[in-house]
């Protein structure tokens, strides 16, 4: 299932394809070129100073690390990602690794690393979701995540599923059109919310 955006100007279909699906293919394994490739669109992404901060903990094909991932998400989220066949916990770095000093910009750069990631999994023909509904403490149990790092989302990655094996509210969850503010809502200029005049 594709549920394109409906844009006011034109982006790169990547980005217009771009959205978090629930449906997995369970039955669909990862193999580990694709996963390389995921994770090598994120290594490209820039980041302050080229610090790259980003730290990744990642269950594929259902191994021990995945069933590991998937005791720490909340309840919601187990319903619908039991099926993705690679989970993983983003993670940024909190300092300098020059010094230790504190790091101004790790979760920015995170998120330019997973949108990376995301844009390639849409360009592999995968779905990508990510979530905030994991338990940081599990997971810094789990996987011996030390102080100094941060776990930031949990992500779900595979081939797209059917929409008919999921439940069925979460069924009409994935029929919801999809919806952004207009422009003239976030970009502004001269004065905070005058809008940029783009006519």
């Amino acid at each position: 299932m594709e549920k394109p955006a409906v844009t006011q100007y034109p982006v790169s279909s990547f980005i217009a394809r771009r959205w978090s699906p629930r449906a997995f293919d369970g039955k669909r394994p990862l193999d580990k070129k694709t996963v390389g490739t995921l994770f090598e669109a994120c290594r490209w992404a820039p980041s302050f100073g080229n610090l790259q901060p980003w730290r990744f903990v990642v269950g594929l094909n259902f191994d021990d690390t995945h069933k590991a991932i998937f005791e720490t998400l909340t309840d919601a989220n187990k319903r619908w990602c039991k099926n993705a066949p690679m989970l993983f916990i983003s993670v940024t770095r909190l300092t300098k690794p020059s010094d230790n000093t504190p790091y101004s910009h790790p979760q920015h750069d995170l998120g330019l690393g997973l949108e990376n990631l995301f844009l390639q999994a849409v360009d592999l023909g995968l779905c990508c979701h990510l979530m905030a509904g994991f338990s940081v403490d599990k997971a810094r149990e789990a996987f011996g995540i030390p102080e100094g790092f941060q776990p930031m989302t949990a992500g779900a990655v595979g081939y797209p599923g059917r929409l008919e094996d999921m439940p069925e509210d979460l069924q009409k969850r994935e029929m919801n059109p999809r919806e952004r503010n207009p422009l003239n809502a976030f970009v502004f200029s001269r004065r905070w919310e005058q809008p940029l005049n783009l006519g």
